[in-house]
């Protein structure tokens, strides 16, 4: 027997140098796209036109990060994409925080206080995640009208919120399930109410979750375009929106530095939240997998 492991560990180690370089080659061309923008976001003008993609810089600058931060022209106005870039950040914060509360009190009332009904309403939400966002934006346009909220950035945090609160709902309602009765039961025979069980003894385990649930509905929001372009106004446009403008403004030559450099800017909160918390998504996902 341990002459066979023996032959068989060459064979293993030459698989899993296979399985790594495989990998490494996976990895390099998911990322050619991003080295490909960076590089161009750091060249003077002259050396795009004169040189290839993949090149380095002769001379880099940050000149066409600052244009695109303060100058750029986007549409009719040049004020880069700074502001956008904040206009985006307020919507994002708040429509993150209200979605993920909600969905953590939707998931716990339809796990720990189940009422008639519940597999109903919790299927009824499961469906709002499936329905496509092109079907609702005459009624949501509407919607927004009678609530005088059209063009602004509360209107845009609700929409956020509605249809992401579907999609927390579903993360916290997997994880509560996994969360023994007894705890919420003992505490009921304690006196406890429905807020001070979520307070005392839901929250206080449900980082988890809550990280995946941040890390989903930034992501979404941040990204998104459809709804900041059909809901917004000239003030209150996403960084998305004004990268879309810019990158299409026809007017003068076309400055491939400074549209690289836009999109690096629009894409950086994405990448560092990614970086930073990416493998607490894949753990939070999987916590609630026991059960459910």
């Amino acid at each position: 027997m341990d002459n066979v492991i023996r032959r068989q560990t060459p064979m293993a180690r030459l698989l899993r140098a296979l399985v790594y370089a495989a990998l490494a080659l996976a990895a390099l061309f998911y990322l050619l796209p991003l080295a490909v923008m960076v590089l161009t976001s750091l060249k003077p003008l002259d050396e795009i036109t004169a040189g290839t993609l993949l090149t380095l810089p002769e001379n880099p600058t940050l000149a066409p990060w600052i244009k695109a931060w303060g100058e750029a022209c986007t549409g009719m106005r040049c004020e880069g994409v700074g502001g956008y870039f904040w206009n985006s950040f307020a919507i994002v914060i708040p429509a993150v925080a209200i979605s993920t509360l909600l969905g953590a009190l939707n998931g716990y009332a339809l796990t720990k206080w189940r009422f008639k009904g519940a597999e109903l309403v919790f299927a009824l939400m499961l469906f709002g995640c499936f329905i496509p966002f092109q079907v609702i934006l005459l009624p949501m346009a509407q919607t927004l009208g009678w609530l005088g909220l059209s063009s602004s950035r509360a209107g845009l945090v609700l929409v956020h919120v509605i249809f992401g609160v579907a999609f927390t709902t579903l993360f916290f309602r997997n994880f509560y399930v996994s969360i023994p009765d007894e705890l919420v039961s003992a505490a009921k025979l304690d006196g406890a109410g429905f807020f001070r069980i979520f307070r005392r003894i839901l929250l206080p385990v449900s980082t988890p979750i809550i990280v995946v649930s941040v890390i989903w509905q930034f992501t979404q929001i941040w990204n998104d375009f459809l709804f900041g372009v059909a809901f917004s106004g000239h003030d209150t446009q996403p960084v998305t929106v004004a990268l879309n403008n810019l990158v299409n403004t026809s007017t003068g030559v076309k400055e491939y530095n400074v549209d690289m450099a836009a999109a690096m800017i629009a894409a950086l909160p994405t990448l560092v939240v990614y970086v930073l918390a990416g493998k607490y998504f894949v753990r939070g996902l999987t916590a609630g997998s026991v059960k459910g």
